[in-house]
């Protein structure tokens, strides 16, 4: 048992460390927020939810957009290679874990919540234009049926 005690006093504080982490909220708060590198993260997350709300009327930019964040999510483990060999030159503590716990819950997940929001809209719009079709649909039969009563 004492064994086993000095090996978790041996394991490094400096990094988010898997003994201390107990949920995604615990993993989340021991996040340095305050550093550049991850301040100006949440700005391009806030910067890509805008151009999801400006794009909302121009349908062919907002497919550009939803394939850029898709392609930035599939790129998300090679991202997560790169950062883990050269995090010391942008961060003071070492995130980039192996399974891709950090790089999943701060890059992927807002980008794939604002690829959601995208395709919620692109739903909606199908389901209005079909219920229009329909009702155009059933406008013509009745103007049809009421041509052959006369």
């Amino acid at each position: 048992m004492a064994e086993q005690e000095q090996n978790v006093s041996s394991i490094p504080i400096d990094g988010i460390s898997n003994m201390r982490i107990t949920s995604v909220w615990t993993f989340l708060l021991s996040i340095q927020w305050s550093e550049s590198w991850l301040i100006g993260l949440i700005l391009f997350h806030a910067l890509c939810f805008a151009i999801t709300l400006v794009t909302l009327r121009f349908y062919r930019v907002q497919v550009c957009h939803f394939l850029v964040m898709v392609g930035m999510v599939y790129s998300a483990e090679h991202l997560n290679e790169v950062a883990a060999m050269n995090w010391r030159s942008f961060s003071k503590y070492q995130y980039f874990d192996s399974k891709g716990m950090f790089i999943s819950l701060v890059f992927s997940a807002p980008l794939l919540l604002n690829t959601m929001v995208i395709v919620m809209v692109w739903v909606g719009r199908t389901f209005a234009t079909m219920t229009k079709l329909k009702t155009l649909q059933v406008k013509r039969k009745a103007a049809k049926a009421n041509r052959k009563t006369e």
